[in-house]
């Protein structure tokens, strides 16, 4: 089998069973299990999945930078938005997560909400600016241009100094297995950094984020107490329930 075959049957088995393993792949084809990694090995570098131990998952499309993700999903997003602002309740002090998703909870929100707001998003800080009755505080640090977000180290000492009661977190990856991911290794820490100092969290999944898995693991699946999913694939959610998530259908 030549290589572009292996790759495209490969590719294959991620788009149907969104997962492949090594091991029981190369024993169906007749290949050697060394073979198959080093064409998973190829396949993630070309941005195509996302290794894991044992073998591949699909890769998230969400990883792709800021301007470009406006385009991916824009009505799963608004949905899993509107499901999402209904977690809001007055009074309520909550963290909100950068990212194209939570523009649409922000979107999604009642004109006469009264809340307190903190971010790490500028983005998301301009976006309630005409909410009268929401108090807004932005969490200071380096600017991730990737998802317009602070993040490193003085934006994790600010985020100590607050608590909340919800965080709306937004992710690349929700994974019954590898949990929850992101691109980057300091947004995935900044993250962390704000579901400790809230009371519950609550990770936001569009459809093109279920069963995707991205580098980096924000947190597992035990330590978030929803998600909020919008997708058609009944197994996929079924395995999320299976692992003790509470699954909020957009």
């Amino acid at each position: 089998m030549l290589v572009a075959e292996r790759h495209a049957l490969l590719l294959d088995r991620l788009a149907r069973d969104g997962r492949v393993v090594a091991r029981s792949l190369a024993s169906e084809l007749g290949l050697s299990e060394d073979t198959v990694r080093r064409d998973l090995r190829e396949l993630a570098a070309a941005g195509l999945c996302q290794r894991v131990y044992g073998g591949a998952v699909a890769s998230s499309p969400a990883v792709a930078d800021y301007t470009a993700r406006t385009t991916v999903s824009p009505e799963s997003k608004d949905r899993v938005g509107a499901r999402a602002a209904r977690l809001v309740e007055p009074g309520m002090t909550v963290m909100l997560d950068g990212g194209t998703t939570s523009l649409a909870v922000v979107r999604a929100l009642p004109a006469d909400l009264r809340c307190t707001v903190i971010t790490h998003s500028p983005t998301v800080a301009v976006a309630l600016l005409p909410y009268e009755g929401v108090e807004v505080l932005i969490l200071g640090g380096r600017l991730f241009r990737h998802s317009a977000v602070t993040s490193g180290a003085a934006a994790v000492e600010a985020a100590a100094g607050v608590s909340a009661d919800l965080f709306l977190l937004g992710v690349t990856g929700v994974h019954p297995d590898e949990g929850l991911t992101t691109g980057d290794a300091d947004e995935a820490a900044m993250k962390r950094a704000l579901s400790r100092r809230s009371a519950e969290t609550v990770a936001l999944a569009s459809e093109e984020k279920i069963g995707a898995v991205s580098r980096f693991r924000v947190l597992p699946l035990d330590e978030v107490t929803t998600v909020v999913a919008d997708t058609t694939d009944s197994t996929a959610t079924a395995r999320l329930r299976e692992r003790g998530v509470i699954v909020l259908d957009a």
